[in-house]
């Protein structure tokens, strides 16, 4: 048998969060149809209240507090999401509720903890000393600590999102869920995968991580959780190095296959997700569609992916857009080494002119390492229309006579 909620036990779930959640919308996306060769739709949790599916577990977690739980208080640890679905549902339920956060958290994501009406203690450069300072606060005060995934009430109210889908969509044929600690993919495949199988068929449910932060990829390997070493990743909310004990146990039965994406297929997702979609979708929330943008799925039949969560920095998001429009060929910077006499820039700008090519920034210079005395540099950024487009415009500028090189970490 494998651990953890009951269809029964999510289905109750979905009645008690009835009142304290919102039904978000599932949304056909035929760009990301003609992508994958198969019907694509978005689950729209970034429109979910805090903007992400956090609330759901935690609101389900503090519902089943007994009365002198209530009254001595929560306390939780988080850099974002689930901070703010903990400080919503405390208070919405009148129980006092404390915040251990990073001190590098995202400006948005504080102040909106903040405006729920936690106490926010800001301490450590990393989640985890929050983490170990918040489980000291439970033990010196009584407070009761609420996990981010590693519990069963935490679990069962995520799960209450694959009864959405499969309400919204009973054909689903592939569920795609980000992975953090697991408790979200856990929930929705107990979910979805008895729901099909009381109809009398099967539904894939596939997970994805960031590839930076991947601990679930040798945990399966291995068939049980695996601590592996981090780096830094733009998708923080799912950065996690060991996956949590008890969606694991529901995770290595159910969960068919987890893939793993790159900050740049991250990148190109959300600008995606912005210009086709017209949604703003957090680093994490993306991965689905970073996995299906750079191949990693298989069309079999409807496909959805999970978008997790909107709440990403403004700036942020900035630099996210410009990191896209590189990764999709959407803008490039080259360096031209020319001969320092005049019309040298001018030439250079017309070729790039006649190749279809936009200039937007120039950077023109004597000085550099490596130059000869009569020679100047020339740094200019472009907008193209795609990788193809990009080749073209540097072959012209070879055919001309010159040796564009190009920027890739610009």
């Amino acid at each position: 048998m494998t651990a953890g909620p009951t269809l029964s036990d999510i289905e109750l779930a979905a009645q008690e969060l009835s009142t304290h959640i919102s039904r978000t919308p599932l949304e056909y996306s035929q760009n990301l149809s003609d992508v994958l060769g198969a019907p694509v739709h978005l689950k729209m949790e970034n429109l979910q209240r805090t903007g992400s599916f956090k609330v759901r577990g935690a609101t389900y977690r503090l519902l089943h507090l007994t009365d002198e739980e209530r009254a001595r208080g929560v306390v939780a640890a988080s850099a974002g999401n689930h901070a703010q679905g903990v400080a919503l549902a405390a208070r919405e339920l009148g129980i006092p509720a404390t915040i251990f956060m990073p001190l590098g958290v995202p400006v948005p994501k504080l102040l909106s903890t903040r405006g729920y009406g936690a106490e926010v203690i800001l301490e450590g450069e990393t989640v985890e000393t929050p983490l170990r300072l918040a489980q000291e606060f439970a033990e010196r005060t009584g407070a009761v600590f609420i996990p981010p995934y590693d519990n069963l009430d935490v679990v069962t109210g995520q799960g209450t999102l694959g009864l959405e889908i499969m309400d919204q969509l009973p054909e689903v044929d592939t569920i795609l869920v980000g992975i953090g600690g697991g408790g979200l993919i856990a929930g929705v495949a107990v979910a979805a995968k008895a729901r099909a199988a009381a109809a009398g068929r099967t539904v894939r449910i596939i997970g994805v991580q960031a590839e930076n932060a991947a601990p679930f990829v040798p945990s399966m390997a291995a068939g049980e959780p695996i601590e592996v070493v981090t780096k830094p990743t733009i998708a923080d909310g799912i950065l996690v190095a060991r996956p949590g004990d008890i969606p694991f146990a529901i995770i290595k039965d159910l969960v068919d296959e987890v893939v793993t994406v790159s900050d740049d297929d991250i990148a190109r997702a959300i600008v995606v997700l912005m210009e086709r979609a017209k949604v703003v979708v957090e680093p994490a929330g993306a991965v689905g569609i970073a996995a299906l943008l750079a191949g990693k799925i298989t069309a079999t039949g409807p496909t959805v992916s999970v978008l997790s969560g909107g709440n990403i920095d403004p700036l942020l998001l900035q630099r996210v857009i410009a990191h896209g429009l590189v990764a999709s060929g959407r803008y490039m910077t080259i360096r031209v080494p020319l001969p320092d006499r005049p019309g040298q820039l001018s030439r250079v700008s017309e070729i790039i002119s006649q190749a279809g090519a936009n200039v937007v920034e120039v950077l023109h210079t004597r000085h550099g390492q490596g130059m000869q005395i009569s020679q100047v540099i020339l740094q200019i950024s472009v907008e193209t229309r795609g990788l193809e487009h990009q080749a073209l415009t540097l072959q012209a500028l070879r055919d001309a006579g010159f040796a564009p090189e190009e920027i890739v970490d610009a």
